[in-house]
Parts: structure tokens; sequence; C-alpha cells
């Protein structure tokens, strides 16, 4: 599956547009992580515990993207971008999105 941020893939024109897709994911950081990344933050420094959630968090909606895309018939992904937001004070969303297409070589 091809995924650009682009609206167009250089050497392959789009034959059929078959609509948005996306993939979410929500994430509770969990009290452990919390305490962790409050002590972190008294010293400064990047907190590796929120690092590799988000890490994973967006390999992971970027994942259920491709799939939801894949169910559509598409085989490229256009225009791709992420989102993200917070839920409550210790869930954090994150949505990768674009536009499903058809690609074919030129």
């Amino acid at each position: 599956m091809l995924v650009v941020t682009t609206e167009k893939i250089e050497g392959y024109k789009i034959v059929e547009v078959k609509g948005p897709t996306f993939g979410l994911i929500v994430r509770s950081r969990g009290i452990g992580g919390d305490i962790m990344a409050g002590l972190k933050s008294l010293v400064g420094g990047e907190i590796k515990q929120y690092t590799a959630m988000l890490e994973d968090s967006r390999k992971e909606a970027m994942d259920r993207m491709i799939k939801n895309a894949n169910e559509m018939g598409a085989n490229a992904i256009v225009m791709m971008r992420y989102d993200s937001g917070e839920i409550g004070t210790n869930m954090s969303e994150i949505v990768a999105y674009g536009t499903a297409v058809i690609v074919e070589k030129i």
C-alpha cells in the first residue's frame, strides 16, 4: 500500500477515489507512567515512556487506516495526516487519516 502526504504520487495516476479512510486509537497513560513522567518532568529532558507510547500509537493508527483502505479496495492513500487530542486527564487519541484511492503506473 502506497501512503503519501501529497495529493499525487509521482509516476502514478489516480483512476478512482474510494473515499476517506482513517485509523483511530485511544490509549491511557496509566498511573505508573504518570508518576514516572511527573518525576522526570521535575528534572527535565525527554519522557521516554510517553515518546514510546505515542510512537506505538501512531504506528497502530496507521496500520488501522491501511487496513480500512484495503477493505475499501484501494491500493494507495494520498493526503495522509495525523491528528491527536486528549480525552479526560490521562487518555490520548491519535487518528491517521487520508483519502483511499486506486492508482495505476503511468
